[in-house]
């Protein structure tokens, strides 16, 4: 436990908001720094961390971090809401710990600025946001993890809950249309057109079971239920059986180091690897929904398990320094890439260390055995 500690403070102290040395996709753009869901995922696992550790350093870094972006007027540098794209919508999670936290009036402002984006997403037909406006017509996983928690968080603390059963109705339409009946595993995304070379003419679905859009949906789900208001008991229930049925489905998939593979139920195939985001993502959600209530307490076993097999596989020291391996950097489907969503395609993008979607989970699964520790 110690050395993930460390870990974390090895990275908070080479890391600034115009440099962030966890955003790997960034550094190698060479792009200038800008507001996104890879920095909103980091920060968002270190205000946990002050939350349950109260160590001031987690608050002021996570603070001054997204004090850079947001101006006084509420508009955030580098955030169009009208680019429409879902990912943006993340780092707007950090923004309600931060405002009752230091009472700074331009976070709530900047609360109002990413919801006028959730306002006028487009939709699919069936109802659930686009990902992105260059994505029209479609849903991915992703999607649900990057927008939902802060939707329904809006409604709930600032919009007497008008829009609370939208939110929980576009779970409904994942479950529906994204399910996959013989495994109970889902795939990547859907397109509600049927238009694009990715997916399946008749079903809209992508080829594949990807690891950490898997763990984006489940971690959506608990942070979604988390918030949940009480008049919505019977829908959150709903969606705890959605869940359950989720981990079950995944526990039959996992390797017995503890881990997961890229491609979920292909582990016997060549090339296929035990993936860190995607594990730690669910070392994550089933810890934390055995603590929520959500899961049942002989489930903890597998959450740690898969939290331990990701440390004593890829967490190891270089010339002194910690680094977190095996790490996805990215995975996607079309774009001027041409991602296909095949096998091959998910083997082929790069695998990093130390990026925040592999970095944050850990350290939101390490907070889990922090508050095992104190409710004993």
């Amino acid at each position: 436990m110690e050395i993930l500690k460390r870990y974390i403070n090895e990275l908070l102290e080479k890391s600034t908001p115009q440099a962030p040395i966890w955003n790997i996709e960034k550094i190698r753009s060479g792009e200038e720094p800008s507001w996104n869901y890879i920095d909103g995922c980091m920060i968002k696992a270190i205000l946990e961390l002050y939350a349950i550790t109260k160590e001031e350093k987690y608050l002021a870094f996570a603070d001054n971090f997204i004090d850079f972006f947001v101006q006084e007027d509420g508009s955030i540098h580098s955030y169009d809401p009208k680019e429409y794209n879902i990912d943006n919508v993340n780092a707007g999670k950090t923004l309600f710990d931060l405002y009752k936290l230091t009472k700074k009036e331009k976070y709530r402002k900047a609360i109002d600025t990413i919801y006028s984006q959730v306002k006028e997403q487009p939709r699919t037909k069936e109802g659930n946001f686009w990902h992105k406006m260059i994505y029209p017509n479609q849903v991915w996983l992703d999607g649900l993890y990057m927008g939902q928690p802060f939707y329904m968080q809006y409604e709930v603390e600032y919009n007497n809950c008008e829009n609370c059963m939208d939110s929980y109705k576009q779970f409904l339409n994942v479950h529906k249309y994204l399910r996959d009946e013989k495994t109970g595993l889902y795939y990547h995304a859907y397109d509600s057109s049927r238009e694009m070379f990715w997916c399946d003419k008749t079903t809209g679905l992508s080829k594949n079971f990807w690891l950490r859009a898997l763990g984006w949906y489940a971690m959506a789900l608990i942070d979604t239920m988390e918030v949940m208001p009480e008049s919505m008991a019977a829908e959150k229930a709903n969606l705890g059986d959605i869940y359950k049925d989720l981990i079950d489905s995944m526990l039959k998939y996992q390797d017995e180091s503890g881990m997961w593979y890229q491609v979920v139920d292909k582990g016997n195939e060549k090339l296929n690897y035990l993936e860190t985001s995607g594990t730690a993502i669910f070392a994550y959600a089933i810890m934390k929904s055995v603590r929520l209530g959500f899961l049942p307490e002989e489930y903890f076993a597998y959450g740690k398990k898969a939290f331990d097999g990701t440390c004593k596989m890829y967490l190891s020291e270089e010339n002194g320094e910690l680094q977190l391996d095996g790490i996805c950097l990215v995975a996607g489907l079309g774009g001027k890439d041409m991602r296909d969503g095949t096998f091959e395609y998910y083997m082929s993008e790069p695998v990093v260390k130390n990026e925040a979607k592999g970095v944050a989970p850990l350290i939101l699964a390490y907070i889990e055995l922090l508050h095992r520790e104190k409710d004993k």
